[in-house]
């Protein structure tokens, strides 16, 4: 195991770790627009991330367009001893703009 001492924005822009997982997991880890936005470089082609989810979440919590503009498919949603979770397919590399500079994507969320 190693451990990266850098922030998601930072980290997925380093050429080691750029599409280069099979799964992301999120869980606190701030709202959805940021989870998304934070792990999606993080994604290869067909990897999936996999987001906690409240009980009761709405669908439009993760809106299709800015979705599709970080790679990302429509979530599916699993329920698993009495929790909720989003899984979101990466469909296309993530554009090399995202994840946005520190700090950006809390501050100006996609969605």
């Amino acid at each position: 195991m190693v451990v990266v001492g850098l922030r998601a924005e930072e980290a997925a822009h380093r050429e080691e770790m750029r599409g280069r997982f099979d799964i992301v997991t999120a869980r606190a880890f701030g709202s959805p627009a940021v989870t998304a936005e934070c792990a999606a470089g993080f994604l290869r082609v067909g990897g999936r991330l996999v987001v906690s989810e409240p009980p009761a979440a709405a669908p439009e919590r993760w809106p299709a367009g800015p979705l599709e503009e970080l790679g990302l498919g429509e979530p599916a949603r699993r329920a698993m001893a009495g929790r909720s979770f989003a899984v979101l397919v990466c469909k296309e590399p993530t554009p090399a703009r995202f994840p946005r500079r520190t700090g950006i994507p809390a501050k100006r969320p996609l969605f």
